[in-house]
């Protein structure tokens, strides 16, 4: 992390072949109940939780903190019992009944590009707590990483879809990788990979760090950082 950006960790689950869903209309689960915990902590250990328009079109996720438990915590810290949650949408085109909008209680950022911007706002008008914020024509991520950090993010979990993860990391703005791998194959080339194509700086010739690997109720959980130790 600099001091321009918040601490990025990126999360996802795959399976053996690369996949994280298959084609089907209904979500692929790919973790392990262990897993699915784990991650809730992780969250729970976050200030902001970012995923694409995709995944919200997709996927309609809620991005809670889970346990009670962990609510009640982030609570007696005095921050809220939910992360706060940011979409990247070039064009803003969103459902506004989408539940990332009307769940959690931090509100949530939704960045678009410049040319977008008025109609984002009349789009989500009337949502408590959400607010579309212009990031670049189109959107730079180095942008929002720094309005984020001036909005007090600190810790920024990224959770998805496939553009967003190959944008972090060939722009080199993940400083943590949590790859959890499901035990199946899907086997489907209509499937999402974890990434795109691109031009990634963690080659053979600048690895990323593998910190840990661990069984979590039958999923392998990688964790990787990148740079040095220290």
């Amino acid at each position: 992390m600099t001091a321009e950006r918040p601490r990025v960790i990126l999360s996802c689950a795959v399976s053996l072949d690369g996949r994280i869903d298959d084609a089907s209309p209904e979500r692929l689960r790919l973790s392990s109940e262990a897993d699915f915990d784990e991650v809730d902590e992780l969250r729970a250990s976050c200030d902001a939780i970012l995923v694409g328009a995709g995944t919200v079109r997709a996927d309609n996720p809620r991005l809670l903190v889970r346990s009670p438990e962990r609510q009640r915590r982030r609570l007696a810290e005095g921050r809220t019992a939910h992360l706060r949650k940011v979409v990247l949408s070039s064009s803003g085109d969103l459902d506004p009944a989408a539940r990332i909008f009307t769940t959690g209680d931090a509100g949530c950022l939704v960045y678009v590009a410049d040319d977008a911007l008025p109609a984002a706002r009349r789009r989500l008008a009337g949502l408590d707590g959400v607010e579309a914020v212009a990031a670049g024509q189109p959107v730079r991520l180095a942008g929002v990483l720094a309005d984020l950090a001036r909005r007090g993010v600190r810790r920024l979990l990224v959770e998805g879809g496939t553009a967003v993860h190959t944008a972090f990391l060939t722009h080199d703005l993940v400083d943590e990788l949590r790859l959890a791998v499901a035990p199946f194959f899907v086997g489907d080339e209509q499937a999402p990979r974890f990434v795109h194509p691109g031009v990634f700086p963690h080659r053979p010739e600048r690895p990323l760090r593998l910190v840990s690997v661990r069984n979590a109720g039958g999923t392998a959980v990688l964790h990787y950082a990148a740079g040095e130790e220290r």
